[in-house]
């Protein structure tokens, strides 16, 4: 298994409720609040364990929760979708989200940054899905040294990733770094 990549063999790692609390719904939602917001798009969504709580910020919409592990999709569908029918998980390639251009309001990635093998080429695929105006906001993990998380060698400053979206054609690119272990980068496809 490449050490970058999850392993979906743990995905009940995915489900632990302590990462609400290292990665607050709430906050993120002050730092990126949309006004009526229809789509969002959950890039690495995993077991959609993110998705369930952004649903309550959407006005009678929907989230993509996209993801390359056909087995996530699969615990998605069987496990989520049933009980969050607004939550439509697809499979994707690590660099294209198969849905058309300007649908989505959002798109989000939450500790997936690190796992990328080109992180360009996603940031400008999320480009691509996002309407003019659309937010884009990365959580990833801390470059510190710390006791949980992935090897310090493969994580990203937020000043990184700024750099990266910027490369992309986002703008007004703002970075916070208020969560113990993580790190987050918004900005917005002009």
């Amino acid at each position: 298994m490449n050490e970058k990549k999850f392993d979906p063999k743990k995905l009940h790692k995915l489900n632990n409720p302590q990462r609400l609390l290292d990665i607050p719904v709430e906050y993120i939602w002050s730092k990126i609040q949309r006004a009526t917001p229809e789509v969002f798009v959950d890039i690495g969504a995993g077991t959609g364990f993110f998705s369930v709580p952004f649903l309550k910020y959407l006005k009678n919409g929907k989230i993509f929760a996209c993801d390359t592990s056909a087995i996530m999709i699969e615990w998605m569908t069987a496990n989520i979708c049933p009980q969050y029918p607004d939550i439509v998980p697809l499979e994707m390639a690590e660099s294209v989200v198969p849905l058309q251009e300007g649908i989505a309001d959002l798109v989000y990635m939450i500790n997936l940054h690190h796992e990328l093998d080109n992180p360009q080429s996603i940031l400008e695929e999320s480009y691509r899905i996002l309407k003019k105006n659309g937010a884009l906001f990365i959580v990833d993990w801390k470059k510190e040294e710390m006791s949980e998380g992935p090897p310090l060698h493969i994580r990203y400053s937020p000043q990184q990733v700024q750099a990266q979206l910027a490369k992309a054609a986002f703008e007004n690119g703002q970075f916070f770094e208020d969560m113990p272990k993580h790190f987050l980068v918004v900005a917005e496809k002009g």
